[in-house]
């Protein structure tokens, strides 16, 4: 049997692949109904419900379609018997954002819980480092 930490750590790659490709339906897969996210754009106390959550995901694929990369570069993740986190760095940009800042990371924290045995992100937050 798979433990917890692979299969949450198979989740977010599937869910980050997804992401990548466009497809809403793959984004959406295994979120609770309840889902809070804190994003990069407004609104700034986030969106609850995924329904609101299905709706900020259109906007950032004609973005992504201009070239944009969405790729994990990093993932650690910590598991306990009905909650989890996860917390990864991404390269996400066009390829003219990357060549002029090739170090710069998307900021992703998850939260899980486990319903009807099977593992649900609750709570995404992705941020970027504040330039100065």
């Amino acid at each position: 049997m798979v433990d917890d930490e692979t299969q949450i750590r198979t989740l977010i790659e599937r869910w980050a692949q997804a992401v990548h490709a466009g497809d809403l339906a793959g984004v959406l897969a295994e979120h609770a109904e309840d889902i809070v996210m804190f994003d990069v754009p407004p609104p700034s106390d986030g969106v609850r419900g995924i329904d609101p959550y299905r709706a900020t995901w259109p906007p950032f694929f004609t973005w992504q379609r201009q070239g944009a990369s969405f790729e994990i570069v990093s993932l650690d993740v910590t598991a306990g018997d009905d909650v989890a986190f996860a917390y990864a760095l991404l390269r996400c940009g066009t390829q003219k954002e990357l060549e002029e800042d090739s170090e710069n990371r998307l900021r992703l924290t998850v939260g899980l819980r486990k319903e009807r045995g099977r593992w649900v992100v609750a709570n995404e937050h992705h941020s970027f480092p504040a330039k100065d």
